[in-house]
């Protein structure tokens, strides 16, 4: 990972905003504000609350091996009546109400 110091000078205009270019185009970023006056803003990803599971153990290490199962096996196309076989069972035709 390269990394990447660079200064600019920018000016705030008479609303209170700076422009930061198109690269931070709906970025969601943090603002620190130190003692010494000087500002930074730190590039940050924003995870629902719903979502925070995913993070936690032991479903972190069940999604990842989720994830490296599904990267290692091909999705491939599944033969129904094959695979209703092979576990003893035999498709049931279903009829609509009225149907004798």
């Amino acid at each position: 990972m390269s990394t990447m110091n660079s200064s600019e000078l920018k000016t705030v205009g008479k609303s209170g905003q700076i422009s930061l270019g198109k690269g931070f185009a709906g970025k969601t970023l943090r603002l620190q504000r130190q003692e010494d006056g000087s500002i930074l803003l730190t590039p940050v990803a924003v995870i629902p609350e719903s979502q925070l599971w995913t993070l936690q153990e032991p479903h972190r290490s069940a999604i990842e091996r989720g994830m490296t199962w599904a990267a290692e096996n091909p999705p491939a196309e599944t033969d129904l009546d094959e695979l209703l076989a092979s576990r003893g069972r035999h498709p049931e035709v279903k009829r609509s109400r009225g149907s004798k």
